[in-house]
Formats: C-alpha cells, structure tokens, sequence
C-alpha cells in the first residue's frame, strides 16, 4: 500500500473573496384625484385655475398615492401622458370628457 500524502499546502491555506450582489429595481405609484372647478372657465384658464387652487387636490393626491399600488418600471410606458423622464414626480391634469389637458 502506497504512503498517504497531504494535500499542498496552497490547498489548504486558499483564501475566499467575498462578492456583493446589487439590484437598484424602481417601482412607481401614479394616483387619481377628480376635482370640481367652475364650468365657465374656458379650457385654456383651468390650468392656472389648478396651480392657483392647489390646496383643492394635493390632500387627496398625497392619498392617492398612498393608496395606489407599486407597479414595476418607470411608469412612463403608459398612455397616460406621463412622460417626463428626467423628473422623480410629475403631475398633469385632463380635462374629463375633453381631449385637452397637459402638465402641472
């Protein structure tokens, strides 16, 4: 029977490297608010009607966004008009029934 050897010793003096795995995953939540403003106002004035009468909806919106599920992405693969990439929020406004609307 031969001799029992040992393994080398660079066998058993191996150091490990440690690794760090990293995910940056983004999520979104887009909420819904519907307010009432004065049907005189021509479609070209409910814009600033809103930023002058925010208080009417940023209560409900911080409720709706905290009501509103996470969907994975950027949220700007939508049909929603929601496509201001380089901006971590974004609102805007429809007027309902109408096709006319844009950004806050």
């Amino acid at each position: 029977m031969g001799a029992i050897t040992s393994p080398p010793l660079s066998l058993l003096k191996q150091t490990i490297m440690k690794i760090t795995i990293m995910n940056r995953s983004v999520y979104h939540k887009v909420g819904f608010v519907e307010v009432e403003v004065p049907d005189n106002l021509k479609k070209e004035e409910v814009l600033d009607y809103l930023n002058e009468n925010s208080q009417m909806y940023e209560y409900e919106m911080d409720s709706a966004i905290n009501e509103a599920e996470y969907e994975f992405g950027f949220g700007l693969d939508n049909d929603l008009g929601l496509d201001e990439k380089d901006n971590e929020s974004e609102w805007r406004y429809d007027i309902v029934g109408q096709n006319y609307g844009g950004h806050l």
